[in-house]
């Protein structure tokens, strides 16, 4: 299996240029001809993943003063997981795992249900207006097809983007972990790593200092399946109640039949 890995702060200076790589190498439109409309409280104007943005550069920033913050900074993308909630949830079948283990959602197929959008507890599902499907991220399918590494990480200068096996990923991902421990950030930790996790293991890996919820990522993303026995419950216990104010509602019409014909 190979992936994509941020191992290491990304540079501010290349930040954008992970995006349009992508953009660029999957014909994805750019609106208003490329020229993104301020957000007007950060300098990150892409502001979220959906249909046309496969990769998206979070600028978050955390200022308690004028004097008196930081500036954290997380390439997001599809974290192809091991368990995909949105596979669980395609009806048409559309969404596949390949052979080199990443999820791909087959636009051919892809009926515009929405229903992965609400399934991927990431959001990094949404609507392509033009094509009128579903889509985010491949991994670079085709590139991969011919040995090609995806198209941010090779555009990636700093290599704060890698691609590999993921084991070797892995291992350079927590090599950096430790490396942050040694200069005294002990929040840092790895995004993914717990194979116990509901929603399965990405198979991107994350390094980040602080809680997942400092870049804003689900501290315990769960797969729609992991609801079903509580809306299973609910359903039998709504159907139950529905049951009995039935019996009820038939029991008073009889009652007020025989008092009429009593009256009668």
């Amino acid at each position: 299996m190979q992936t994509v890995v941020s191992v290491r702060t990304p540079s501010p200076r290349w930040q954008r240029r992970r995006e349009v790589a992508c953009k660029n190498w999957n014909q994805l439109p750019f609106p208003h001809g490329g020229v993104s409309e301020m957000s007007g409280d950060s300098y990150d104007n892409t502001r979220k993943l959906d249909g046309t943005h496969w990769r998206h550069v979070k600028f978050i920033e955390q200022f308690d003063g004028p004097y008196n913050g930081r500036w954290l900074m997380m390439s997001d993308v599809c974290k192809h997981c091991v368990k995909a909630g949105c596979i669980e949830v395609c009806p048409t079948g559309a969404i596949i795992r390949t052979e080199f283990d990443t999820v791909v959602i087959q636009s051919d197929v892809c009926n515009g249900c929405r229903a992965c959008i609400a399934g991927c507890p990431f959001g990094v599902i949404d609507m392509n207006m033009i094509s009128g499907t579903a889509q985010k991220c491949t991994l670079c399918y085709d590139r991969m097809g011919v040995g090609l590494e995806p198209a941010c990480s090779k555009a990636c200068p700093t290599d704060s983007i890698q691609f590999g096996p993921i084991s070797e990923l892995r291992a350079r991902a927590q090599k950096r972990v430790d490396q942050l421990k040694a200069h005294g950030e002990m929040r840092a930790r790895l995004y993914g790593d717990d194979p116990k996790r509901p929603a399965g293991r990405p198979e991107r890996v994350l390094s980040a200092g602080g809680q997942p919820g400092s870049v804003r990522l689900p501290a315990n993303p769960q797969l729609p399946s992991s609801r079903l026995q509580k809306s299973g419950a609910f359903s039998v216990a709504t159907a139950a109640v529905l049951g009995v104010l039935a019996l009820v509602g038939i029991r008073k019409r009889r009652m007020d039949e025989k008092e009429g014909v009593m009256n009668v």
